[in-house]
């Protein structure tokens, strides 16, 4: 495995394993079967509504908590001074877990100055190794740097092929930000396992599709969580650290790069008015 090293000095792996739209028992059999095939990063989110399985998959695995990252994610209703030290703790209870490597705020939205000054609390107490955020743009990170104590140690952002988000790795690398990419493989949207740039720098390197993507983001230094329910699957997104991508391999998929999202855009105000009334009935 390879790492990042935060900007608070926390190590943190370069490939996890996510978890979002798994039920629990998708979710609890495959955290086990990436923990039996080495991931130590385990992201999920209290929207997603299963960190309880991801707990009894950790427990049932018998990794030593110490070789563990683990993530998960404050919603949009607690995203408030008073209420995310309250959602952090239903988190911890449903993880089984005494602390969390890494607590994100999901969604840029609500308070967020409010809660980032409990997430600090919590990182100073000792609850949390690592504070960030997930789906900021530039200017949001920004705003949260120039007026908190702790800077984001991470911003988890949609980032593959498609939306290769340069702009934005250029921008929190200058600020220390590590990079993380959500939905690396664009959830196979745009053809993406059969798009012929990357089919063909897959048969280069006698590798798959999948394998290659994960590869390219880690050699940017951005960290990637592929998820998948299926054993071969997990094993195979694995198996990227005996290899690397040339410079012209990097350069082709560079021009697949289409500067937008595949799924939303965070700025739009019908989106984070669909998103807020979501997490009102979560």
């Amino acid at each position: 495995m390879q790492y990042a090293t935060l900007n608070n000095g926390v190590s943190m792996p370069l490939l996890g394993f996510g978890v979002y739209q798994m039920t629990d028992t998708e979710c609890e059999a495959s955290v086990l079967e990436a923990l039996r095939v080495g991931y130590r990063l385990i992201d999920t989110a209290s929207a997603y509504g299963n960190e309880a399985a991801v707990g009894r998959a950790i427990r049932a695995s018998g990794v030593p908590r110490d070789q563990l990252f683990i993530t998960t994610k404050l919603w949009i209703p607690d995203v408030t001074h008073d209420r995310a030290k309250p959602a952090f703790q239903r988190s911890l209870d449903n993880l089984g877990l005494d602390y969390l490597d890494l607590y994100l705020i999901h969604q840029p939205y609500n308070d967020v100055h409010g809660a980032w000054r409990a997430m600090e609390e919590l990182q100073q107490a000792g609850r949390v190794r690592a504070i960030g955020v997930s789906n900021f743009h530039p200017d949001r990170v920004m705003d949260l740097m120039l007026h908190n104590r702790v800077p984001p140690s991470v911003n988890q952002i949609e980032t593959h092929p498609f939306f290769q988000q340069q702009t934005a790795a250029s921008f929190l690398a200058d600020q220390g930000v590590q990079m993380q990419s959500w939905g690396p493989f664009a959830e196979g949207r745009n053809g993406f396992f059969d798009n012929g740039v990357l089919r063909a720098v897959a048969a280069r390197h006698g590798r798959s599709v999948a394998q290659i993507t994960l590869r390219w983001l880690i050699q940017r230094g951005i960290v990637a969580i592929p998820k998948s329910i299926r054993p071969e699957r997990i094993a195979e997104n694995f198996r990227i650290f005996d290899f690397a991508l040339t410079d012209e391999d990097m350069a082709e998929i560079s021009t697949l790069d289409t500067g937008a999202s595949l799924f939303f855009d965070h700025r739009d105000p019908e989106r984070v008015k669909w998103l807020s009334e979501f997490g009102r009935k979560t």
